[in-house]
């Protein structure tokens, strides 16, 4: 399907302070909100409105509007919750679901330990929410535990992601497409993105 990648300056510029090492815990976790904010909108360009006849203050007329209970949000544990409010100022009644991985230090291949979805979630589209796209396991672990949910359409969302992360994702789950807001040029040898911005789940909370 390809990725999606955001090219707007304003993007590229909260991106700038992202990376910046000395951008603090507060700024970092209210720009992070913000660009996922971009990416919903993005996400979902495709999104079909229904009918409903409303009163305006001159007459009455029909309006498109979204139903948002048809949504459901997915951030991975922990980092991935910082994307959350973002998302949530764009469709504040969507459902929320939480996934909970970490990454093996010595295989970097992502171990389970939490996972809590809302009720009927096989009937709704899914956004899964994390920051970095690395090698692209905690992605695909996701995706692999909704689909056994029977959820149908599912798009990932994440700040940075790596080609690395992106190759493996798209050829794991095909049918899954990727926002992001940039494209970075590759892992190093621990795993992280280069140039990156560090361990996001750190510099949100400041651990």
């Amino acid at each position: 399907m390809g990725a999606v990648v955001l090219t707007n300056p304003l993007i590229g510029h909260k991106l700038s302070l992202l990376r910046d090492k000395n951008t603090g815990t507060k700024e970092f976790r209210e720009i992070i909100g913000e660009i996922a904010t971009f990416l919903c909108y993005e996400a979902l360009s495709d999104a079909a409105l229904e009918d409903v006849e409303i009163e305006t203050p001159i007459c009455k007329t029909r309006v498109k509007r979204l139903n948002e209970d048809r949504y459901a949000f997915v951030p991975i544990l922990r980092a991935g919750t910082g994307m959350l409010d973002g998302l949530l100022k764009a469709v504040p009644n969507a459902k929320i679901g939480h996934v909970g991985l970490y990454r093996d230090e010595n295989t970097h291949e992502p171990v389970r330990y939490y996972y809590k979805m809302p009720e009927n979630i096989a009937d709704r589209e899914v956004l899964v929410l994390d920051p970095m796209l690395a090698t692209g396991g905690s992605a695909c672990d996701t995706i692999d535990m909704l689909k056994e949910d029977g959820v149908k359409k599912i798009k990932f969302l994440c700040i940075i992601a790596a080609p690395e992360g992106i190759k493996k994702l798209e050829k794991v789950h095909p049918d899954v497409q990727i926002f992001a807001a940039a494209v970075d040029e590759k892992l190093n040898q621990n795993a992280y993105i280069v140039p990156g911005l560090g361990d996001a789940g750190d510099r949100i909370f400041g651990t």
